[in-house]
């Protein structure tokens, strides 16, 4: 019972940071607050009780003085000069009641005989009814009996605006939790937005690192680790584009050795070889080279014509690349790495399908999707992603026909991003892979266009 009642504070616990300190924050202003104005009202309860007993103590003595003095007949017209805000008197025996006081009454009681003294014996009562209420029965000189009806005040009365003025001061404790929370855990949400985009490649926005030290100390750690993570990335695509570079050589000289060597079963398997780590080479460094496709200047072309251009160079050569949609309009882009991106799309779907379907559609929202399509084994679910690593290969031969480098669709993930678009694979319904690049469509201003030019 205990566990299930700890789960249940814990499920009521807010999730989020933000909501968290706000809660708290008001909670104890709140609660500082009470503590506040219970002091005040303890105060005022003190106060109001030191002013009845003090009254009691000063004023009904003088009173009884003054009417045990005053002719029977005049005094009840002083009955209404001497009556305050808690005792009033009352000429006769007054109304019945009970001798059992409580401890409070038993004080107000012991203070009203120490203020008379013995000259007048008094009895003390407690009247029944709702209010709480009590009298002290004593007789007069002359022997006229006079009653003190006493009514004791806990508390001063409150003013009618303080509720107002309670309700106001709430409202502005709200206000100032939510703006102090807000300040509080917006450059934490910025900085988390920021390690959620983080990407060295692209060309996001830095943190701005202006606010409170700590806030701006932070931005600036988070940038210089970003600066660190591209010249990381910067010097490991130089180091393999040098290496990939450097290879070229030596492997043409040993190809020509092969070349004018004897004809044999053992030269042919070696010039395959050959063949086969010059093309790994290549790759090498077109996954190098395409690091740096922002390097290309971007210009305006029809997206129509430049698939269909693309799609008629497979067909020329016997290849089956067909066009099932076509949207029209034009974009502004890097038409090479882009041509790029689709060469490796079509080049895999061709070897795993045997056949390419392209598809354009512009979306209402202003994103233009190429899809290029294939009935192939399509990829399991689990290594979607994996496959866009550089690389990464599901087939693990060594075979040019069907393990490849790994490299392909990895150089068009990286494309895709240095253009400002995205890649993403799924499988089809009924077999095959459809590999979607979403791109910004561009027929817009030149501003914009200048900006992608840059």
């Amino acid at each position: 019972m205990a566990a299930r009642s700890i789960l249940h504070g814990i499920h009521l616990w807010p999730r989020t940071l933000r909501a968290r300190l706000f809660v708290i924050l008001l909670a104890g202003l709140t609660i500082a607050h009470a503590m506040s104005f219970a002091a005040l009202f303890s105060e005022r309860y003190i106060a109001a009780r030191s002013v009845m007993f003090n009254t009691l103590e000063t004023d009904v003595a003088t009173s009884i003085a003054i009417l045990d003095r005053l002719p029977a007949t005049e005094r009840a017209a002083w009955l209404g000069r001497l009556e305050r805000g808690s005792y009033r008197f009352v000429l006769g025996r007054g109304l019945p009641g009970s001798r059992v006081l409580n401890e409070v009454d038993v004080e107000v009681a012991d203070k009203v005989r120490a203020a008379i003294g013995a000259k007048y014996p008094i009895e003390v009562e407690s009247i029944p009814g709702g209010v709480r209420r009590l009298q002290a029965h004593l007789r007069l000189s002359d022997g006229e009996p006079l009653t003190i009806d006493i009514t004791p005040r806990g508390v001063m009365p409150v003013a009618d605006w303080l509720p107002y003025v309670l309700v106001a001061q709430l409202s502005l404790l709200v206000l100032c939790s939510w703006f102090a929370v807000r300040q509080a855990t917006r450059p934490l949400a910025d900085l988390a937005k920021a390690a959620d985009t983080l990407d060295p490649n692209s060309r996001t926005p830095r943190l701005s690192e202006t606010g409170p030290r700590e806030v701006a100390y932070a931005a600036t750690a988070f940038n210089a680790m970003r600066d660190r993570i591209a010249q990381y990335l910067e010097e490991r695509v130089q180091i393999l584009a040098a290496i990939s570079h450097d290879l070229q050589t030596p492997i043409t000289r040993m190809k020509l050795r092969a070349e004018m060597a004897e004809a044999s079963i053992e030269r042919d398997k070696l010039i395959t070889d050959l063949d086969e780590v010059e093309r790994l080479v290549k790759e090498g460094v077109a996954y190098a080279r395409s690091a740096h496709g922002k390097d290309e200047k971007a210009s305006r072309i029809d997206l129509a014509s430049f698939i269909e251009s693309l799609a008629y160079d497979y067909q020329d050569t016997g290849k089956a690349v067909t066009v099932a949609e076509l949207g029209d309009g034009a974009i502004v882009t890097r038409p090479h790495a882009l041509r790029r991106i689709l060469t490796n799309l079509i080049d895999n779907a061709l070897k795993f399908g045997g056949s390419a379907e392209i598809e354009v559609q512009r979306r209402p929202e202003g994103t233009v999707t190429i899809k290029v399509l294939d009935r192939g084994p399509g990829i399991p679910e689990d290594q979607l992603e994996a496959v866009l690593q550089p690389f990464f290969r599901l087939e693990q031969s060594r075979s040019r026909d069907t393990g490849g480098t790994g490299l392909g669709l990895a150089i068009a993930q990286q494309l895709a991003t240095v253009i400002g678009g995205s890649l993403t694979l799924r499988n089809r319904d009924g077999g095959g892979l459809a590999a979607e690049l979403s791109l910004e469509s561009s027929t817009v201003s030149m501003k914009q266009w200048n900006s992608l030019a840059l």
